[in-house]
């Protein structure tokens, strides 16, 4: 069974790969548009990695979304299926 975290992280993934191919980029032109290196992008697609607060608010700026709606759209696919606070 995954952890939360990973099942945050595979969420987040499914988000910026479906915001990123729906406006046809390439993770090559993304990840330099912020200056992020192309193999963690490629990292946080496959919700290999676990991104900075900084790293998500830069992802956002370069998916033209406000990082609040980003955070939005991972609580709604979230919906009570996570929770950090152990009982």
């Amino acid at each position: 069974m995954p952890s939360n975290k990973q099942i945050l992280q595979n969420i987040l993934a499914k988000i910026i790969k479906d915001l990123r191919v729906r406006q046809g980029k390439s993770i090559s032109l993304i990840s330099n548009e912020i200056g992020l290196a192309k193999s963690l992008w490629s990292d946080l697609e496959k919700g290999i990695k676990d991104p900075q607060f900084s790293t998500l608010w830069r992802m956002a700026e370069a998916l033209d979304v406000p990082l609040s709606q980003l955070i939005k759209d991972i609580e709604i696919a979230v919906q009570d299926r996570v929770s950090f606070i152990e009982e």
